[in-house]
């Protein structure tokens, strides 16, 4: 999972980076091959696999937050992609690349496997500590398990897709809390008879076209019927999620999510500013529940210093604001004002 930077020189090193694997592609694929490459091709060869194994890892190391692991994998597949662009009648000189390629993929995949055995090892563990939290899993969950083990995105993707199935699955039994410090942000909106709508124009669909594609490629068919069950599941996981999660303001920090897409833990103390009313621009977060008619937020709150967001798979974003719309605003303006 690559978390890009937020930077013009990322913009364009992204640009750059497609502007590379295009010419490349081009440069071996198209009809006028032929054409542009030389007799003499190992020098050309030669200066496209710098391009697929060193010029376009560093591009992505410039637009793309990156770990030794992953560049190290770039690089690896680096020379596996160029020997499916290259025709092999060019690539002949330079095969033994490709298998070194291969070689170190297969090394990366390994410890991948390896971090998956160990988050099975520590599950249980993870669970007690969870329910012995007065957190909800939603925001239990990350920081328990990196407790226990090295934050990876593979571990984070898995953990925020197990979130998806708990509370589409696991949650039905449970009741929406309500408290004085607890404030719902999705009753006053249309979101839940939203979310309700998609799936039933999902699941109409799947019966429709999955018929229709099942005689004529049965792979599409397949591929399109997993996809429209997992938006399924998904929209359970989100109305669950919504339901189970209100704003919460307890020990001196503010929890807000809205269903599984975002959420943040945020101490009252690096609240700056709070402002009723107004627009939010496109640097705010907004926790606003979906409806028909998008309705302005009721507060806009302001940091002192970036908080962490986290959305959906796992991603985190630094936000200075955020904009929330809530079911009782009084009592929001009464629980921040203490």
């Amino acid at each position: 999972m690559f978390v890009m930077r937020q930077t013009n020189f990322a913009k364009w090193a992204l640009t750059l980076l497609l502007l590379v694997l295009t010419s490349n592609f081009l440069l071996y694929r198209s009809p006028l091959s032929s054409l542009v490459i030389p007799e003499d091709t190992f020098w050309v060869v030669a200066g496209s696999l710098v391009d697929f194994a060193f010029v376009a890892p560093l591009l992505m190391l410039a637009a793309f937050r990156l770990s030794l692991k992953h560049f190290l994998a770039l690089i690896a597949g680096g020379f596996v992609l160029a020997r499916f662009i290259i025709p092999s009648l060019y690539f002949e000189p330079f095969t033994a690349l490709f298998y070194i390629g291969i070689g170190l993929e297969a090394l990366v995949l390994f410890a991948e496997i390896a971090f998956l055995g160990l988050l099975l090892y520590h599950v249980p563990a993870i669970v007690r500590t969870i329910r012995s939290q007065p957190e909800s899993p939603l925001f239990a969950l990350l920081p328990t398990a990196y407790a226990r083990i090295k934050p990876n995105p593979l571990i984070t993707v898995i953990l925020s897709e197990s979130l998806i199935f708990y509370y589409a699955f696991c949650s039905w039994k449970k009741e929406a809390p309500e408290g004085p410090h607890l404030i719902s942000l999705h009753k006053n909106s249309s979101a839940i008879a939203f979310y309700i709508m998609l799936i039933h124009a999902i699941v109409i669909e799947t019966i429709g076209i999955h018929w229709w594609l099942h005689d004529k490629s049965l792979v599409l068919s397949v591929v399109l019927l997993i996809l429209n069950v997992y938006s399924v599941v998904y929209f359970l996981g989100e109305i669950q999620a919504m339901r189970l999660n209100p704003l919460k303001i307890s020990n001196g920090k503010l929890y807000v999510s809205l269903g599984l897409s975002k959420r943040m833990e945020v101490p009252l103390e690096a609240i700056k500013a709070i402002q009723w009313g107004g627009a939010a621009d496109k640097e705010t977060l907004t926790f606003i529940a979906q409806d028909f008619v998008e309705p302005e937020p009721q507060v806009i709150l302001e940091f002192k210093e970036p908080q962490e967001a986290v959305l959906f798979f796992g991603r985190t974003k630094q936000v200075s604001r955020i904009a929330l719309t809530v079911d009782d605003p009084a009592k929001l303006k009464a629980l921040l004002e203490q």
